[in-house]
């Protein structure tokens, strides 16, 4: 089996060579054939560059460089589509991920699981209120709505077999959410305890920003598992329900007219209602089939639209 160590970079250039030198150290006693997946995800900074002299040093070093900054989730999959290895490891470039974990992942992957994820038992420096209690509580709101037993949603240190992970859709944020994503696929997932370092070289590119996004994906994810090859689903049934009500209570209006009543005097409000009630039934049943288009495109197209981001790639011969 081929590993690919894939990692994300911005601006980290004084972390580079540290952890080059400990993943191949790592990599070089735990597996035979493997490879090291690095992506520049707009760096303003000298990390391509230094990210190039080690690829011309070591010909296992493939450099992905994207030609601005796009976020963590989009960077994982230009490495991902990029990495030849049956198995994927990702991981943070800032030397928080400890690389001497990575035997732990690949000893899962060898049990036969698709997806291992890093379960953070210790994060030094994260405030207690800011972070730990947000991170816990949000952890199990996710696992109580996906279905999916794991304790670390937010951690990117995981590892994915290939055939796996290329069938999930990603964007946005949603690496955070990979293993929701996957179970879906019937991906057999498991975790395994790593340990996170102090950072010691930039600053971090995550803040307290970070939390609203977090509380939308806590609404978005279970409605992205349960309707997102099949949004007429979800539209279509609401919509059709308006619909039915809407007509039924103009069905009694119309049969109220014919009697001689004045309707617009009598049920002026629930006229009202009803006209309220089959536009939107209408809107909704239309938006319905406006998703179902665009989930046939975005199938159709995603292969040229993961790569058009992409500026260079250097893999040595």
């Amino acid at each position: 089996m081929k590993y690919s160590i894939v990692v994300p970079l911005c601006n980290e250039q004084d972390s580079v060579p540290e952890l080059y030198q400990q993943l191949r150290s790592v990599m070089e006693a735990t597996a035979d054939d493997f490879e090291f997946v690095f992506v520049d995800d707009g760096s303003s900074d000298q990390t391509f560059s230094v990210l190039e002299e080690i690829a011309n040093c070591d010909d296992r070093v493939v450099l992905v460089r994207l030609r601005r900054n796009y976020g963590k989730t989009e960077a994982l999959v230009a490495g991902f589509d990029h990495a030849s290895g049956d198995c994927l490891v990702a991981m943070d470039g800032d030397l928080q991920h400890d690389p001497h974990d990575i035997p732990l992942f690949l000893q899962k992957m060898d049990e036969g699981y698709d997806v291992v994820c890093g379960c953070r038992v210790a994060r030094p420096g994260d405030s207690l209120l800011l972070k730990r209690i947000p991170s816990k509580v949000a952890n199990s709101i996710m696992a109580k709505l996906t279905g999916v037993k794991i304790h670390d949603f937010g951690g990117g240190f995981k590892a994915y077999r290939a055939d796996v992970i290329r069938q999930v859709p990603l964007y946005g944020e949603l690496q955070r959410f990979i293993p929701a994503l996957a179970a879906t696929y019937g991906a057999s997932i498991c975790e395994v305890p790593i340990r996170i370092n102090e950072r010691r070289h930039g600053k971090s590119h995550y803040g307290f920003g970070r939390l609203f996004p977090t509380l939308f994906d806590l609404i978005t994810i279970p409605f992205l598992l349960r309707y997102i090859s099949r949004p007429m689903h979800f539209f279509g049934a609401i919509g059709l329900a308006a619909l039915a009500s809407g007509s039924a209570i103009a069905a009694w209006l119309f049969t109220e007219l014919l009697a001689g009543m004045n309707v617009a005097e009598a049920h002026g409000p629930l006229m009202f209602f009803t006209m309220i009630l089959i536009l939107a039934g209408l809107q909704l049943v239309c938006l319905g089939l406006l998703g179902e288009m665009h989930v046939r495109h975005f199938h159709l197209s995603n292969a040229a639209r993961r790569d058009s981001g992409v500026l260079r790639v250097v893999r040595k011969q």
